[in-house]
């Protein structure tokens, strides 16, 4: 399936990363963390706002623990970002 985000909107894929303590106990996901996530661009809108920022299918961007809508297709999940929920791409 294809999902293509309307206006300025970005699909993104968060990449899991397990946090590893220095005693080597694996700390999972659900383990309250405040930083920031990461993850691929999929897919971008069409909109002036997003289209100014220059993002394109591949590009690993920031953005915050909380932002966009969590959307799952096909037992992978997405975030649907807005434009301004994007905080840096990631050379």
């Amino acid at each position: 399936m294809h999902l293509k985000p309307l206006g300025d909107r970005v699909i993104v894929k968060p990449t899991k990363d397990e946090e590893i303590t220095k005693s080597g106990i694996v700390l999972p996901d659900t383990v309250e963390k405040e930083k920031k996530e990461q993850g691929e661009v999929i897919s971008v809108g069409n909109g002036e706002k997003i289209t100014k920022l220059g993002l394109k299918a591949g590009d690993k961007v920031l953005f915050g623990k909380y932002a966009g809508e969590d959307v799952e297709i096909d037992d992978t999940e997405y975030k649907v970002l807005k434009e301004e929920d994007v905080l840096a791409i990631i050379e």
